[in-house]
């Protein structure tokens, strides 16, 4: 299967993030022993200039077949919707022109990152450029190429969506297509791949202990949970972060950092700073998917009364006051 990938308005943090990628013979290898070929990426491809030009044209005219289009990054719709604001390089055209253009030539379409998803952080504030995803404008399906587009083998858009996404999710898709091993049954209500979204972040979090009891961080680099002061969404949050870490070691908040459930859209907006819990009478807003709230106070109460000292002392520390004691005799 070929692949075209093009380059929106981002960061390229998403191809960046695809390079760590921990296959040993590095991810263009693995993509090849699948029977992937990368026709064009901007970033890695040895074709530039005029002769990228050259092969997105014949691409867009039909000359030259390809499976799967791959867009990275917001699509910009300004000004008046003319997709001026981000003209293709040398070509003088709209990106969104392009997209459209090859989108129809395609398969299948991947958004590679919330930003293509949804709009993401490109969308925020006052969203001056009118950018939005390939297929949801925010949560509004819409988006550039509208809620009723499917590709040429009858998938919508499937939107690989994280920020930056998961090296992960990306070859995982992109090796079921190639595998034939895809249909609609597996996305989501956002049409991303449930091979992750199927999971939390919350599952697999290095700090459940602490949130089993609820013995909470309260300032950067505390080892406690990070949901009830800082701003951590994991338990709301649809992804496997913690279950395949990056590079098979790192995650948000294994790097002390709180899940700000960036596969989700609208995560660029949450309404409060990032790193703070919003709480109504002591409790947070944002509670665990599918808990009543009734439920959670209760839960609460009754952990914290149980929490051990050792728990509580850890947790208002940036590194183990109170190792874990040593059984005497046989296990029951």
């Amino acid at each position: 299967m070929k692949v075209l990938w093009l380059q929106a308005a981002g960061c390229g943090g998403c191809t960046q993030s695809l390079l760590g990628a921990e296959n040993r013979a590095g991810v263009l290898a693995q993509f090849a022993d699948a029977g992937l070929e990368l026709l064009l990426h901007p970033g890695l491809s040895e074709a530039s200039g005029d002769e990228a030009l050259a092969l997105l044209q014949a691409a867009a005219n039909g000359e030259l077949p390809f499976d799967i289009l791959c867009v990275e990054g917001a699509l910009l719709r300004g000004p008046k919707g003319s997709g001026r604001f981000q003209l293709l390089s040398g070509s003088g055209r709209p990106v969104i022109d392009w997209v459209r253009e090859l989108a129809a030539r395609a398969q299948h379409v991947i958004a590679i990152g919330s930003c293509t998803a949804f709009g993401g952080i490109i969308s925020s504030g006052e969203n001056l450029t009118d950018a939005c995803g390939l297929q949801f404008d925010g949560d509004q399906a819409g988006g550039l190429l509208g809620p009723d587009f499917r590709a040429a083998a009858g998938l919508p858009v499937i939107n690989v969506a994280g920020c930056p996404v998961h090296p992960g999710w990306v070859v995982d898709s992109l090796l079921a297509l190639a595998l034939g091993a895809f249909s609609e049954s597996e996305l989501d209500a956002w049409q991303r791949p449930r091979s992750y979204t199927e999971q939390l972040v919350h599952h697999g979090c290095p700090r459940n202990e602490y949130y089993e009891f609820k013995a909470s961080a309260e300032k950067l680099s505390d080892l406690g949970c990070l949901m009830e002061n800082m701003g951590c969404k994991g338990t709301q949050a649809n992804a496997d972060c913690n279950l395949r870490p990056w590079n098979g070691v790192g995650s948000c908040v294994r790097g002390g950092f709180a899940c700000i459930s960036c596969t989700e859209p609208g995560f660029e907006e949450p309404g409060h700073p990032f790193m703070e819990t919003p709480k109504v009478a002591g409790i947070p807003m944002g509670l665990p998917i599918d808990m009543p709230k009734a439920w959670f106070v209760a839960l609460a109460a009754l952990s914290k009364s149980a929490t051990p000292r050792r728990v509580r002392e850890n947790s208002r520390s940036d590194h183990p006051l109170i190792l874990p004691g040593t059984r005497k005799g046989a296990p029951k």
